[in-house]
């Protein structure tokens, strides 16, 4: 699935090159957007697969820092490509996508549960489950986690879509001073996601959960109270920190509640997420924005936030339990020794 997600977004992104009508560019954008991110819950079930449940931590967080490091560099490098023609630059991101779909099919093996021979810690399931993701849905206590995420997910995704936008308007920030806090958002995860991973290692998985989304409450709650460029700067490192916190621990946790033929569609499932966010959280800011007070979109972050921080901190008791019945270690191992 990865490989064929990775083929299929490369091919989508070159039609984007090619294709003139309006109408079909919008069809074509759906489809980059469908494909793109196709192999993404096979990529997190496999590094569940390939690493130990003391190591699942450490292998997110080198899947983030890479993630920020092309945030990075990529605008830089399409920036200049942009600049000479629009189609190179689409031709590149097919090419690099057909090179590391072949990377994947030749170095990396299919990666299927392997019960013999496994630690205590990862015999989580005898014998295969059935019931495909009609059995996601009957798992309240992963569909709770779910549901606190997205509410945590609507105020993350402001970041990328209603920030910009309310800055420029709201407070004068151009474009370019924008993006710079987006640079310094990625340089800080680059820089200090293995730091913190290591010191937040003996604390439980959902308390670092609620605490990581506090973060989020307090960091994007104060661009709705000042106004000033050097607390919008201070009003990113807190979210950053939240993010260093909140996101390898929550793909660890997927790994560590699914049963281990069934990674893959847990991934999924909880990338919905991301995709409910995505759907609804500029729409409804959006609606604020052009109705109410621009401020209460961070007011309503607040509130979002709150709630999934509490959600997350009374899930804490549940998931030590499940976490102790399936042999699971229950403390967030994010060490990176």
């Amino acid at each position: 699935m990865a490989i064929f997600g990775l083929l299929i977004s490369g091919f989508s992104s070159l039609l984007l090159g090619i294709i003139n009508d309006i109408n079909l560019l919008y069809a074509t954008v759906l489809l980059v957007g469908f494909f793109s991110s196709l192999g993404e819950p096979a990529q997190s079930a496999m590094v569940a697969d390939l690493l130990p449940s003391e190591q699942r931590n450490e292998g997110y967080g080198i899947l983030r820092v890479v993630a920020n490091l092309a945030v990075t560099i990529g605008p830089a490098i399409g920036g200049i490509l942009a600049a000479r023609s629009f189609m190179t630059l689409f031709i590149l991101d097919a090419v690099l996508s057909a090179i590391t779909a072949l990377i994947v099919f030749i170095w990396l093996p299919e990666t299927h549960p392997q019960l013999i021979n496994l630690e205590k810690s990862e015999r989580i399931i005898e014998k295969p489950l059935e019931g495909g993701y009609a059995e996601i849905l009957r798992d309240g206590l992963f569909i709770l986690i779910v549901v606190f995420s997205t509410f945590s997910a609507i105020v993350y995704m402001q970041m990328n879509s209603t920030l910009p936008v309310f800055l420029r308007d709201e407070h004068a920030v151009s474009t370019i001073r924008f993006g710079y806090l987006l640079s310094m958002n990625a340089a800080i995860v680059v820089l200090f996601q293995f730091w913190v991973s290591r010191r937040i290692k003996h604390f439980p998985t959902m308390k670092l959960l609620a605490v990581g989304t506090l973060f989020y409450m307090v960091g994007f709650g104060m661009y709705g109270f000042t106004n000033t460029y050097i607390w919008f700067i201070i009003a990113m490192i807190i979210i950053t920190i939240g993010e260093m916190i909140v996101s390898p621990t929550s793909q660890a946790l997927v790994a560590q509640l699914a049963p281990e033929d069934k990674r893959g569609r847990y991934m999924a499932f909880s990338g919905m997420a991301w995709v409910i966010s995505t759907m609804l959280g500029p729409l409804a800011a959006g609606i604020i924005i052009d109705n109410y007070n621009p401020n209460w979109v961070w007011y309503a972050g607040i509130i979002l936030t709150f709630i999934a921080a509490a959600g997350f901190g009374l899930l804490h008791s549940p998931v030590q339990r499940r976490l102790k019945l399936l042999e699971v270690p229950i403390k967030n191992d994010t060490a990176m020794d």
